[in-house]
């Protein structure tokens, strides 16, 4: 393969990126201090990386009953926003464009991390996983079903997360929605057994994330708002396939169609190490198909197959997580 697609530079009316290629989330646990702020350490971990078309910052949670890890940045303190904005300065120095990962793990906490109390949750049911805490990875426990005034107050904790992030240098934001966190986690019938307006049917299961969307757009333009899905996530972080998985996806990324993001981001996920590149391209490809705006995918590609599916048309954009870290494409 001659050309090298990764190195076009990307325009689009929410981007401008002098390569496609992205540095994915990734969670270093770096923020050793009591305000959980990000330090001169990570300014110089970002900036040393601004080489990417787009960074993606790791997660950062949106307020405090949201982490599920020590020492992990959150987005909703003075302090912290201090030095979101170190950050940012650094790697537009550089040159480079940054978005926070806006992140809330749901029931894949423990209360060791959320003074003490139950982590939140769509339902009160245990993920049966770990969480790490300062006494390494502990089980986790079940999880208060959030309230009306629980969701409320999540979803304007995504809202003022994202106006942080804008305010303070970023040049957009990620919905966290992979992974088995919360949102994954009301995607999920095994996590989700509500009979309220977000539970139960794949429009109900779903709302939750346009709600968010819908709020944030009030307050930011949701052209500088991507989103993370994990369609294919299975049996880790305590989400288990049910007979609507497929079509629930499916319902989302046609649904997101109607809202003019930034990007979506495909995390690509399989649990055969035989076919796990035929997998993962497999899920790229189906997913390509059903949106229409600019398009990310993710998981174990090499420069030869992030070039391969940027010729073939089934991305945009390319993240790259222990790769680029480790070599830096």
């Amino acid at each position: 393969m001659n050309k090298i697609n990764l190195l076009k530079e990307l325009k689009t009316n929410e981007l401008d990126l002098r390569n496609r290629i992205v540095m994915a989330p990734l969670t270093r646990t770096r923020a050793h201090n009591k305000d959980l702020a990000p330090s001169d350490l990570i300014a110089e971990y970002y900036e040393q990386r601004a080489s990417a078309g787009l960074i993606i910052s790791e997660g950062t949670p949106v307020n405090p009953n949201a982490t599920g890890y020590i020492d992990v940045p959150g987005i909703y303190s003075e302090k912290q926003l201090e030095g979101w904005k170190k950050v940012t300065s650094g790697v537009h120095a550089k040159g480079g464009k940054m978005f926070a990962q806006l992140w809330h793990v749901g029931r894949i906490s423990h209360p060791d991390l959320v003074e003490s109390e139950l982590p939140l949750a769509p339902s009160a049911i245990n993920a049966n996983f770990q969480s790490y805490t300062r006494d390494g990875f502990v089980d986790t426990v079940t999880p208060k079903a959030m309230t009306e005034e629980d969701l409320e107050d999540t979803i304007s904790s995504f809202q003022k997360a994202a106006v942080n992030a804008i305010e303070n240098g970023f040049d957009g934001v990620e919905i966290h929605a992979a992974n088995g966190y919360l949102f994954h986690q009301f995607f999920a019938k095994c996590s989700n057994v509500r009979e309220d307006k977000y539970g139960g049917s794949i429009e109900n299961r779903a709302r939750f994330l346009f709600d968010v969307l819908d709020r944030i757009n009030e307050k930011v333009s949701i052209e500088k708002v991507g989103v993370r899905l994990a369609p294919d996530m299975v049996n880790t972080f305590g989400i288990v396939k049910d007979d609507e998985t497929e079509l629930l996806f499916e319902y989302i990324v046609k649904k997101l169609n109607e809202y003019n993001l930034a990007y979506l981001h495909i995390s690509g996920f399989s649990l055969d190490p035989n076919k796990k590149e035929e997998n993962i391209i497999k899920t790229a490809k189906h997913y390509r198909k059903l949106y229409n705006g600019t398009y990310m995918i993710n998981g174990g590609f090499t420069k030869d197959t992030a070039n391969r599916a940027i010729e073939e048309g089934y991305a945009d954009l390319v993240s790259f997580g222990v790769p680029f870290i480790l070599i830096q494409i």
